[in-house]
């Protein structure tokens, strides 16, 4: 078998799969939403069936403080509150990840994209394929000939594979550890890193490819003329943070065990129990055989019926193409 990692980022997916499905939102007969629960299970079989993975961990955040917060109390200080739905989703979606044997991995003070960053370097030693499935651009920073970003499909675009080659064309730049310098200097709106203000990519991209870096950049700010001069050497402090606080960290104290990581046959009995909570009933069908029902005095929503030989996005989504059909040997 190919030696091949997926390291999912789970709240990225999750609230990916929650908003997919926001304007047409799937509610059982207890009330409950469970947009995030069917998206993501949907992401987990997509990756599974067709991508092939020897092994797999799914990695959450914390509700522990990182070093980010105490380096800047604002980090992320600008996000909306977690919706409702959202955090009742996420245990749910923990005994999904189980009922598949994925293990689940969080370390409290450390975010997600730090454990994926740790387990990816670890597994890129031992001669691993990984792929970090999000659509977190700040991912970029970690990619190599073996470590690769893996942004799912949404809602008809198809899936984007970034290597070195794509990420360094992304963000123009020569070597994709400038990534974290670029965000240093435009800062990173969704995790309120402030980074020098006025500098946005474009000019931090034109700094990068005449000093090659954000610290030769400041050494060299009174060359930089002009009110953007000004705005470089004001901003000295706050961009020096901001590519602190964006570095992703590889060296949490988590270790890629082979044995753990790779798939194996998933808990049918569990996946049962979980699908007929969630009234999954189509969906519940597909993967474990028609046997499976859900209780008759359920009467919320029942998935979507997808044809056969229509291709879905990960959040079950149909896209107007023609495609593969989905691996009928969902059970392995």
């Amino acid at each position: 078998m190919e030696k091949k990692v997926f390291l999912l980022d789970a709240f990225a997916l999750v609230f990916r799969a929650y908003y997919a499905l926001i304007r047409a939102p799937r509610v059982n007969s207890k009330g409950k939403n469970t947009n995030a629960q069917f998206g993501f299970t949907n992401t987990l079989v997509e990756l599974i069936t067709k991508q092939k993975p020897s092994h797999m961990a799914v990695c959450f955040d914390t509700s522990a403080p990182t070093e980010r917060h105490t380096d800047f109390a604002d980090y992320k200080a600008n996000r909306q509150e977690t919706p409702e739905d959202i955090s009742a989703a996420v245990p749910d979606i923990k005994k999904i990840i189980e009922g598949f044997n994925i293990p689940v991995i969080a370390v409290d003070g450390f975010e997600a994209d730090d454990v994926i960053g740790t387990l990816a370097k670890q597994a890129e030693a031992q001669g691993y394929e990984v792929y970090m499935v999000t659509p977190d651009k700040d991912y970029g920073q970690l990619v190599s000939e073996k470590v690769k970003i893996y942004k799912p499909a949404y809602q008809g675009n198809d899936v984007e594979i970034m290597g070195p080659e794509e990420v360094c064309a992304k963000w123009n730049i020569k070597e994709v550890n400038q990534v974290i310098d670029m965000l240093g200097m435009m800062g990173d709106a969704v995790d309120n890193i402030p980074g020098i203000p006025g500098v946005g990519e474009k000019t931090a991209a034109k700094f990068l490819a005449e000093y090659g870096s954000l610290e030769n950049t400041l050494a060299h700010a009174d060359q930089i003329k002009g009110a953007m001069g000004e705005k470089v050497r004001k901003g000295r402090e706050m961009a020096i943070l901001s590519k602190k606080l964006a570095t992703i960290i590889t060296s949490v104290p988590v270790e890629f065990h082979v044995e753990d990581f790779k798939l194996k046959e998933w808990d049918k009995e569990k996946l049962k129990q979980i699908f007929g909570e969630l009234e999954f009933r189509t969906l519940g069908k597909r993967l474990l055989g028609e046997e499976f029902t859900v209780a008759a005095s359920t009467r919320g929503v029942v998935e979507k019926e997808i044809p056969q030989g229509v291709q879905t996005d990960l959040f079950g989504n149909i896209i107007e193409q023609p495609a593969e059909k989905i691996s009928a040997d969902c059970n392995r």
